[in-house]
């Protein structure tokens, strides 16, 4: 299993997660452009791509998405909200949209060579949800624009080998930056994003003996540094209450508008 965030930040996600046999990509927030880019690293092309997963209707998580399907009809799954979402997003232009599949009920399904499990998570969308995954008796998870957390998503995310975990924020930054006071008071509410110490502490509560490495994501553009993100899980980890120390398992923290560390399990 692979796991390569393409971009990951405010500004646009897609993360592609595969094997040799089996290409999924995760959001579509970016250029067709730039995931091809990306995807050409990886000596893949769009019309390598298996299926399409989005997590919610936001654009910096399906902007690409119209024209990633004109090239090529990809299977989209998603949940219904979302979907409802991705119909009324007329920057998307006209695609078949017979290729968009419900995950009506939450359930486990294959694709290829790899089961997902959707969750859904708290943040300000309609049905936003999360996504883990099984290949090859490994599990890793992508678990972004999460405003808050609470014990079933704890214990949905048990046994993971990797994950890709949002750190979104530094505190003092977004609270003496430039944002709008409401712009402010929704990123840092229960439905809005994790802040660096906030992920920190979320993180602390996934760990296990068998993590091979922690990927921090959506790094805002504005209101975060790649160095404070590290920093402040590793702290967090450090002085949490379990058995861990930040420097037990690799940190990496996603770029946000060039493919990341290709991880595999």
């Amino acid at each position: 299993m692979r796991v390569v965030p393409i971009a990951s930040g405010s500004s646009g996600n897609c993360i592609y997660v595969g094997d040799d046999n089996t290409h999924i990509l995760i959001d579509v927030g970016i250029s067709a452009k730039a995931v091809e880019e990306g995807l050409n690293k990886l000596d893949l092309t769009i019309g390598d791509i298996d299926a399409i997963l989005v997590t919610h209707e936001h654009s910096d998580h399906i902007k690409g998405l119209g024209v990633v399907e004109r090239k090529k009809e990809i299977p989209v799954y998603a949940s219904m909200g979302t979907i409802e979402g991705i119909y009324s997003a007329k920057s998307l232009g006209s695609f078949n949209l017979d290729t968009l599949k419900s995950l009506r009920d939450l359930s486990s399904f294959e694709i290829g060579d790899f089961t997902f499990t959707p969750h859904p998570v708290f943040h300000d969308a309609n049905e936003p949800l999360c996504f883990s995954f099984e290949n090859n008796k490994k599990k890793a998870a992508v678990v972004t624009d999460l405003g808050h957390y609470d014990e079933e998503l704890i214990d949905f995310l048990g046994g993971l080998d990797y994950m890709v975990i949002e750190a979104n924020h530094d505190i003092r930054m977004l609270q003496t930056g430039p944002y709008s006071y409401n712009l402010k008071r929704r990123i840092m509410s229960d439905e809005g994003h994790l802040s660096n110490e906030s992920s920190g502490k979320f993180i602390s509560r996934l760990l296990n003996d068998n993590i091979q490495g922690i990927m921090l994501a959506h790094l805002s553009d504005m209101n975060n540094l790649p160095d404070l993100a590290y920093e402040a899980v590793k702290v967090e980890i450090t002085m949490s209450d379990t058995k861990y120390d930040g420097l037990d398992f690799p940190i990496y923290v996603a770029k946000r508008s060039e493919i990341s560390r290709v991880v595999e399990l």
